[in-house]
């Protein structure tokens, strides 16, 4: 699917980006590799780390449409990675965080379907599903944003498809990261925000071949969601630094206990498949599509009515020694 092919990635300098990257130019044989961030520096990291004949960088801001436009030309898929992440900065920052998850997302929609892409997927996140935040809150409105861009696209082409996840093993201000940095500089004591709290995770690797699925699977209007495992953030502590003293430091604002994929309010939309769920649009725009079935002829059922996908209540957690192989 991908031989021959022109891949565009915003936000392409991240640490799924470069994932992404990785395994594009180790398994497949596309004919141009585009990352598209306003990062300078890491681009110019990212040109040592990867020198292939296939790779493009285009320095810009998913805020500026023009510049989306022109970087978008030939291009036959597009995965949008670019956001703002940091819950705080959000909370601080809001219209900065409007700005690139909301408008950006507007103007990756509107530069597809000028140059009539052929599919785009936009990554989301499990704090989008009944947000709290305002980080998630915008991340929602970039779900709701994408699915809505199939009305647009009248006869041409284009199709967007959403993939939301958990955290990320490893990923930068996820909280690994940030134990490990604790400890190195000697810590005596881990801080734990709740001992109940609990987060989906996923690897890097997990989350690329999700998404490369995802582009084969699509209809258009979708969010898929990953089966994936729950860990216990006080087992996360242990994994790392077992006996280390833990201190109960309380949740910050705008977090969860828990976190939630599939909302229950949603159930009557969701489609349960071997190894992944699907929100159905709660809008029709394609009159032919029969979303029980995908493009690659894999067969989803409803799910039960209240049916809720929540890190508290996953059927399957990461134990300890599971985490401690994940974070090696």
């Amino acid at each position: 699917m991908f031989e021959n092919s022109s891949i565009l990635i915003t936000g392409g300098t991240g640490s799924f980006g470069r994932a992404f990257i990785r395994k594009m130019l180790k398994e497949h044989a596309p004919r141009r590799l585009i990352v598209y961030s306003r990062d300078e520096f890491k681009q110019f990291e990212m040109q040592q780390e990867f020198d292939a004949p296939q790779m493009r960088f285009f320095i810009g801001d998913v805020r500026d449409e023009a510049r989306l436009a022109m970087a978008m030309r030939g291009v036959d898929f597009v995965v949008h990675a670019a956001a703002l992440k940091q819950v705080p900065a959000a909370e601080f920052n809001p219209m900065e965080c409007v700005k690139t998850n909301v408008m950006g997302a507007s103007n990756v929609i509107s530069a597809a379907i000028a140059n009539n892409v052929e599919r785009v997927i936009a990554l989301s996140t499990d704090k989008a599903a009944n947000p709290l935040n305002l980080y998630g809150a915008t991340k929602l409105c970039s779900d709701k944003i994408f699915v809505a861009g199939n009305n647009l696209v009248g006869h041409g082409k284009t199709r967007f498809s959403v993939v939301r996840y958990g955290n990320v093993v490893g990923s930068r201000g996820s909280v690994i990261p940030f134990f490990k940095k604790l400890l190195q500089e000697g810590a005596s004591e881990l801080p734990i925000t709740d001992p109940r709290m609990t987060r989906f995770w996923i690897t890097l690797d997990q989350g690329v071949e999700f998404v490369l699925n995802n582009f084969r699977r699509m209809r258009g209007g979708e969010i898929f969601v990953p089966k994936i495992p729950s860990a216990r953030v006080v087992d996360i502590a242990e994994a790392l630094a077992p006996g280390t003293p833990r201190k109960i430091v309380g949740i910050r604002p705008g977090e969860k206990l828990h976190e939630v994929m599939c909302p229950a309010d949603d159930s009557r939309l969701v489609l349960e498949y071997p190894r992944h769920f699907v929100i159905k649009p709660s809008i029709a725009f394609f009159s032919d599509v029969d979303f029980s079935s995908d493009n690659t002829g894999e067969r989803g059922t409803p799910v039960a009515e209240g049916f809720e996908y929540n890190s508290g209540t996953n059927p399957r957690f990461l134990s300890i020694d599971e985490l401690r192989a994940l974070i090696r």
